[in-house]
């Protein structure tokens, strides 16, 4: 049996969902790795980073996954969204 994650959501009314460790860590990783590299990012610019890093790597869809994990590491506070930015910018918070 896979081990599995039951991810959080910035909004406390709001569920996450359950979906596999492997994954969660393999996304997990490539959104910080891209956050690292090129700093603050809007979801466009980042979910495009972790698609190049990701393709021919990952079986699923990698959006799905990578809106799932930003919010998960948003609720766990380890990213932050830009306050009033449009289009939504992504940065991390201290040390991830």
């Amino acid at each position: 049996m896979n081990d599995r994650i039951l991810t959080r959501h910035p909004d406390p009314a709001k569920r996450g969902v359950n979906i596999e460790r492997q994954r969660y860590d393999t996304v997990r990783a490539a959104i910080i790795e891209a956050l690292r590299e090129r700093g603050e990012l809007t979801f466009s610019q980042l979910s495009r980073a972790v698609e190049t890093r990701l393709t021919g790597r990952f079986d699923g869809s990698i959006q799905w996954y990578v809106t799932t994990v930003k919010l998960d590491l948003e609720a766990r506070r380890l990213i932050r969204r830009v306050p009033a930015s449009r289009p939504q910018r992504v940065s991390l918070r201290g040390k991830a």
